[in-house]
């Protein structure tokens, strides 16, 4: 038994041929798969009910001093174009404030929010947080960070 296992060990280390016809059949399969591929993404970014859009938020004013104030924010899709039935949320992040503001946005895309941010001791800057919940059913998402809004003593 040892010995065939041997003289075939040995007859496959002769072989120069090897596996000859492999290589072209690995090249045949990927480009057909390849192909394949690119028909079906073709398919599916015709369909329009899978699009998402970034929203952001544009906050007015955007850098503010540590006192009682109104903020107007402004949802804005990729495009720049309003999206109306956003909620917006503003909160504390190196910046304290005494609590959470929301706002619905009107069909400007525009909301306002009474904010009152503190900075700590010896802090100089801070930043309050918006995100935005986009309407219901939307083609609308939140997913990248948006502009914070930059509260700076003595500004």
């Amino acid at each position: 038994m040892l010995d065939r296992c041997r003289r075939q060990l040995d007859g496959f280390r002769r072989n120069e041929r090897a596996i000859e016809g492999l290589p072209i059949r690995l090249v045949i399969a990927l480009v057909v798969g390849v192909a394949s591929l690119s028909v079906m993404m073709n398919m599916i970014s015709g369909i329009q009910g899978l699009a998402v859009v970034e929203v952001d938020v544009r906050p007015s004013p955007d850098v503010v001093g540590p006192e009682r104030q109104t903020l107007t924010l402004t949802a804005v899709g990729a495009d720049g174009d309003p999206v109306a039935g956003a909620t917006l949320v503003v909160k504390g992040g190196t910046a304290d404030t005494d609590g959470v503001e929301t706002a619905k946005t009107d069909a400007d895309g525009e909301a306002t929010v009474t904010v009152d941010p503190s900075l700590g001791p010896n802090q100089e800057d801070g930043t309050l947080v918006v995100e935005v919940k986009p309407p219901a059913g939307s083609e609308f998402v939140d997913r990248r960070a948006n502009t914070k809004i930059l509260v700076i003593r003595g500004g």
